[in-house]
């Protein structure tokens, strides 16, 4: 059977001196999809990078008085660290100012040119430099910009201009064609109704009033438009118009960029545009999640609210991170954080219900049968119902992971370990052990041990190394996916490993 494939990428992300749990949402999201399908038997493409060009960059770097090359490669150094220790398994890390990259975009930008879709002209307008975004004299709300609602500059300059408003018809038709390429409806709604029906206009696509840029390559007084430069990523990354651009005939179209919702407006409407105009495929879809905000407002060093996201990771560990962000948030909201959230969801869901079951049930193995995993073929009247509910998680946690319904998804994960601890009350096996019926308590233990290995092995797309430590713990070897459609595949016979806790409660703070 020929292998599937799966391409999924984030957005490059803007260099930012200060790294704040916002700028992680987005990328444990895509890990996770990433792990899930691989654990699914996908051949998986995933791509992140920084975006490193462009006026704020260059006027950063003269503030600290070094070169933008240098600028950005003191923060990419420090982007990939957070990543690790994020537990980020990107397949590629692209940046634009690698060489490959750099030629690729010149690449597209002179066959625009040669097939007439990119024209030299006049560019007079009004510019958002921190957006890095042109608008019209209408976009603008209260006379400043409709994203970031800071000031815009009126910029005049020879400019060449890519024919965006050629391919809006063709948009139109394909977006409303393939109903989920814009997802959550509500972005596909707002691009449709507030920027793509009122009538797209060419766009400009170089600038000459600054240098930190790539430049074009038959006129190089002109540097390529950021978005231009940036969107570009997804296809230079596997080799497009490259020597080798096998990776590019496996994987693309991408199967799921990933984006905030800032930014869907260059991904639905330019990109495809682009792409439209390169007589390539389009992306299958483009998600717009919401922003994380924290005490009601963004999350940003000057308001005092800001902390490193390592300075979460050493207190709380990695998957405790990772789970918030995943469970937290419904995915295409906007969601909350803060450091009271997070210790409520740590103890209640990580602690208690995961932490608590796991060191209860070994230890109970341990008092009982010296740590030995064994089978019995007698029955109590509350096997069913939990082997029930672990066999059919499989399927609810493919249909939530189809519709990107990522909390349902881990919700319905941890359904089992909750179902284990009412197994426990049920049966009450320190009362089975009291009676001395040992053939009953194997049962139970058993039971309790084979539900906690398959929820565990559905944890490793999420919190890998929960997953990764529950399985060490009970010690068996049967860890794949695969084994999860079949319940009783624990090693009967075999000897846990050392144990302790793998949550412990934590105490609440003062805001």
């Amino acid at each position: 059977m020929e292998n599937k494939k799966y391409y999924i990428t984030t957005p490059i992300y803007y260099p930012s001196a200060n790294f704040h749990i916002g700028h992680c949402y987005t990328t444990v999201i895509a890990d996770s999809i990433a792990r899930y399908k691989k654990q699914q038997g996908y051949d998986v493409y995933f791509l992140t990078g920084s975006d490193e060009h462009g006026l704020k960059i260059q006027k950063k770097a003269e503030e600290s008085g070094v070169t933008p090359q240098e600028y950005v490669d003191n923060i990419i150094a420090d982007a990939k660290d957070l990543w690790k220790s994020l537990n980020i398994e990107y397949d590629k890390f692209i940046r634009t100012t690698d060489d490959y990259h750099v030629k690729t975009v010149q690449q597209i930008f002179k066959k625009l040119y040669d097939q007439g879709d990119i024209y030299k002209g006049e560019y007079k307008g009004l510019y958002c430099t921190p957006c890095e975004s042109f608008w019209t004299e209408t976009q603008l709300v209260d006379g400043k910009c409709p994203d970031c609602g800071r000031d815009v500059n009126e910029v005049s300059e020879e400019a060449y201009f890519f024919k965006l408003s050629k391919y809006q018809d063709r948009l139109v038709e394909y977006i409303e064609s393939h109903p989920k390429f814009i997802q959550p409806v509500s972005r596909k709604n707002e691009m449709i109704n507030n920027f793509i029906k009122p009538g797209l206009e060419d766009l400009c696509v170089s600038r000459t009033t600054f240098t930190w840029g790539i430049p074009v390559s038959f006129d190089d007084k002109h540097i390529v438009y950021v978005w231009i430069d940036a969107l570009s990523n997804y296809i230079s990354a596997l080799g497009y118009l490259s020597e080798d651009d096998s990776l590019f005939k496996k994987f693309w179209p991408a199967d799921l960029h990933i984006v905030g919702k800032e930014i869907v407006r260059f991904h639905t409407i330019i990109w495809p545009c682009l792409l439209m105009a390169l007589d390539l495929p389009l992306p299958n879809q483009i998600f717009g999640h919401g922003w994380l905000i924290i005490n009601g407002g963004k999350i940003s060093k000057s308001l005092g609210n800001y902390r490193d996201p390592r300075e979460y990771i050493s207190e709380y560990g990695v998957d405790a991170i990772r789970y918030y962000l995943l469970r937290e948030v419904p995915f295409g909201s906007d969601g909350t954080f803060s450091e009271e959230l997070l210790i409520t969801r740590y103890n209640t869901d990580l602690a208690n219900t995961v932490g608590n079951l796991v060191n209860r049930t070994l230890s109970m193995l341990t008092k009982y049968f010296d740590g030995v995993i064994e089978k019995s073929d007698v029955k109590t009247e509350f096997d069913e119902d939990l082997i029930n509910l672990v066999t059919k998680t499989e399927e609810k946690v493919n249909n939530y992971m189809e519709k990107l319904e990522i909390p349902e998804a881990l919700d319905s994960i941890f359904d089992i370990f909750r179902r284990c601890n009412k197994y426990i009350d049920e049966t009450t096996p320190w009362i089975l052990a009291k009676e001395e019926n040992k053939d009953k308590l194997k049962t139970v233990l058993y039971n309790l041990l084979e539900s906690i290995r398959i929820g565990a092995i559905f944890l490793n797309s999420y919190l890998p190394e929960t997953s990764k430590e529950i399985l060490r713990q009970l010690n068996t070897k049967e860890t794949t996916y695969e084994s999860i459609k079949t319940f009783g595949l624990l090693e009967s016979g075999i000897h846990i490993n050392d144990f302790k806790p793998i949550f412990m409660r934590v105490e609440k703070k003062d805001e």
